[in-house]
């Protein structure tokens, strides 16, 4: 998890694919995005202020594939989707994963990449995932996020203190205090923002969650923008494609990430 119309845009070309227009379209020169920047190694700020992380790099390649300015504007995640529809910014850019819950309110672009949900807990604890495991002990998540809801959902109603708040930082920080028992948010954000920095030496992945009957948990992770805006979504979409095929995409996850973040499977299985 954001444009502004301007100035007109000439039609771009690239490996035979052109970038939608529409006679009836209003041509923009900027895209803004609301962030949480909170959440590397996706988003969060530098010492100096600036905007930083994997979603930030894939902002950008977006906008130089529409020759678009790209602003990013800090916002908390419980309050993202809201600020979106007062139209605060264009587009949500911020490790958001799609659900039919917020598929209501939203609409979402074609995947930019997914990952699972992780327990954080402290080595030796032995606690995992599972209501179960974690009654009687308190579990922090950041307010707005699926892993909020799915703590809530499963967990609260069967003994366990579910903590919410404002920023993943601030999770964190009440974990190494001693006032968590364990904190619960995406699986690469937990290992390299949190595990493997100093702060996480003595602190592991107790376990994916993998039970969600419910669906809280939805899909993978987009961009999501207002409803009734089909054109912004059309070129975010495009941009998305051009950026994997150009072999952008590779290069950005490469600077973050040992692994493939991006599930080219589902992607193509998606709506």
């Amino acid at each position: 998890m954001k444009k502004l119309f301007a100035p007109a845009l000439a039609v771009a070309c690239m490996l035979g694919t052109a970038m939608p227009t529409a006679a009836s379209a209003r041509p923009f020169t900027q895209i803004t995005f609301g962030v949480d920047a909170t959440y590397p190694p996706f988003e969060s700020l530098s010492p100096s202020g600036a905007f930083q992380g994997f979603d930030i790099d894939l902002g950008k390649a977006i906008c130089a594939e529409l020759k678009v300015k790209c602003v990013f504007v800090n916002q908390s995640f419980d309050g993202i989707i809201p600020a979106l529809q007062a139209r605060k910014f264009d587009a949500i850019l911020s490790s958001m994963t799609v659900t039919p819950e917020r598929a209501k309110q939203i609409d979402f672009s074609s995947e930019m990449y997914d990952e699972p949900t992780s327990l954080i807990v402290k080595k030796g604890s032995g606690l995992v995932p599972s209501a179960a495991s974690l009654k009687g002990k308190t579990v922090g998540v950041e307010a707005g996020t699926i892993q909020e809801t799915y703590a809530k959902t499963y967990w609260q109603p069967k003994g366990v203190n579910v903590v919410s708040y404002q920023g993943q930082d601030q999770v964190y920080a009440d974990l190494l205090s001693g006032r968590l028992n364990a904190s619960l948010q995406d699986s690469v954000e937990a290992d390299y923002g949190f595990l493997k920095t100093p702060k996480g030496a003595d602190y592991q992945i107790g376990g994916n969650v993998t039970y969600d009957p419910k669906d809280v948990l939805g899909s993978y992770i987009a961009i999501g923008v207002r409803k009734n805006e089909p054109e912004l979504l059309k070129k975010i979409d495009w941009a998305i494609k051009e950026i994997h095929a150009n072999g952008t995409y590779d290069k950005l996850q490469a600077k973050y990430f040992n692994f493939s973040i991006y599930n080219a499977q589902a992607a193509k299985q998606a709506p």
